[in-house]
């Protein structure tokens, strides 16, 4: 596996230091990713690969491109991929896993490495860490906390281009139900207790 601890090298000098995508949120989808692979039987080498890729190109959600950075990665790594003498047919599973591993691409992976990289990704929008993601991200964008006069989206469809806590209606708490595999779905749905937690918690402070 010492490509992929070059591969982690090369990936971690390009990185832009978005809060919400940087090299710590590619470590940790690193670490789901190891752990789903042990239980799903997959090729870790080619999975690890697609996951230390799978954000190389990022562009910010307030970026009208932002939806296409999954396809930019993958054309991407393929170049990086030549460099370190993956055979063809590998460059073209791990594309594939990284040009549609992505929430806004509405995608369901052919493959099980790309399974595997959806779910180890959406895993990181999930729990505490997803918390804290929804509004480092909503900072950044000057975005307010919640709507006032519906703050979880009782009556209205969900904005989070306006609001932080729309974030969690609109994308989050659908994510359990889309999961691709048995361990992820496992740990989905104990990360999404998390988020109802918070969204409880807040009600009793804001209502």
């Amino acid at each position: 596996m010492n490509v992929i601890n070059s591969l982690k090298d090369h990936v971690q000098k390009i990185m832009d230091n978005d809060s919400a995508h940087d090299f710590n949120h590619i470590m940790r989808v690193f670490k789901n990713a190891k752990q789903i692979c042990k239980k799903e039987k997959a090729n870790e080498k080619l999975v690890l690969s697609a996951v230390l890729l799978h954000d190389i190109v990022s562009y910010p959600k307030s970026d009208k491109r932002s939806k296409f950075s999954s396809i930019e990665s993958a054309k991407k790594s393929k170049q990086i991929l030549k460099k370190y003498n993956f055979t063809s047919e590998e460059i073209k599973i791990i594309s594939d896993a990284i040009s549609e591993h992505s929430f806004s691409q509405k995608k369901i992976p052919k493959t099980i490495e790309g399974k595997i990289l959806q779910d180890s990704d959406r895993l990181d929008a999930l729990g505490a860490i997803g918390i804290a993601r929804v509004f480092a991200t909503s900072g950044n964008l000057k975005r307010s906390f919640y709507n006032i006069d519906d703050p979880f989206c009782k009556k209205r469809i969900p904005n989070d281009q306006t609001w932080a806590v729309d974030h969690f209606y609109q994308k989050l708490l659908k994510l359990e139900s889309l999961m691709n595999t048995k361990s992820g779905k496992v740990e989905a749905k104990r990360r999404t207790k998390i988020l109802k937690e918070f969204l409880r918690q807040l009600k009793q402070e804001v209502q």
